[in-house]
């Protein structure tokens, strides 16, 4: 009993997550980057298909990268990606509510591509009027959160993130930095919440997966 009770007891070994390591504001720092270029990449490329079928128009002097996109959008979402995916776990553990429905990243993946599609959806699907497309999209929004979160944080976060991230948009509208081909509600196009909150919910998701420790 002596020679156990000498034995140092060893830390439990973490998972093949970032949360393994040590230092706390380390974790935050390496998540955030992370989010960050998941994010840039996503604008990349949802922005492409926006401008390809003429839903967003940008002025010829701020078109500048590869994908006919101005400068400032990748990094502008970029910032918000890690901010929302930081702030999802953050809310969880605040309020004591531990998210754990699909916590896989095969989920997170297939949450990811069924936001690639809503977006997909919203630039090329042709519906008989624009009433009938937010319909549609915020039916598809819902069934995302409700297929990949199911939390009453990540709807709550999502529905604000998508009042904050419309009403930017509008400003933005209004002062002429870029437009919106025919615009349904107020300077934007009524399903630009939708998307907005499924990205939310998409980017909260990811920020919980990568916040989440695996003990072996």
């Amino acid at each position: 009993m002596a020679e156990n009770d000498a034995m140092p007891t060893l830390p439990k070994k973490c998972g093949p997550y970032i949360s393994s390591v040590t230092s706390r504001g380390m974790n935050l720092v390496i998540r955030g980057v992370v989010l960050f270029f998941i994010g840039v990449f996503l604008a990349l490329v949802l922005n492409l298909l926006q401008i390809q079928r003429n839903v967003t128009l940008f002025p010829p002097d701020v078109i500048t990268s590869i994908f006919s996109s101005a400068w400032w959008v990748p990094p502008c979402c970029g910032t918000a990606s890690a901010v929302i995916g930081l702030l999802y776990p953050c809310m969880d553990r605040h309020l004591g509510e531990p998210h754990k429905f699909k916590r896989e990243w095969s989920s997170v993946m297939r949450c990811v591509a069924v936001f690639v599609g809503i977006n997909h959806a919203s630039a090329k699907v042709d519906f008989a009027n624009n009433i009938q497309l937010s319909l549609t999209l915020a039916a598809l929004s819902i069934g995302l959160w409700w297929t990949f979160d199911r939390s009453r944080s990540g709807f709550g976060l999502g529905v604000g993130i998508a009042f904050l991230a419309t009403l930017v948009s509008q400003l933005l509208v209004y002062n002429g930095v870029y437009q919106y081909t025919s615009p349904d509600f107020l300077y934007v196009r009524s399903w630009l919440p939708c998307i907005f909150f499924a990205g939310g919910i998409t980017m909260g998701n990811i920020g919980r997966q990568l916040a989440m420790v695996s003990l072996k």
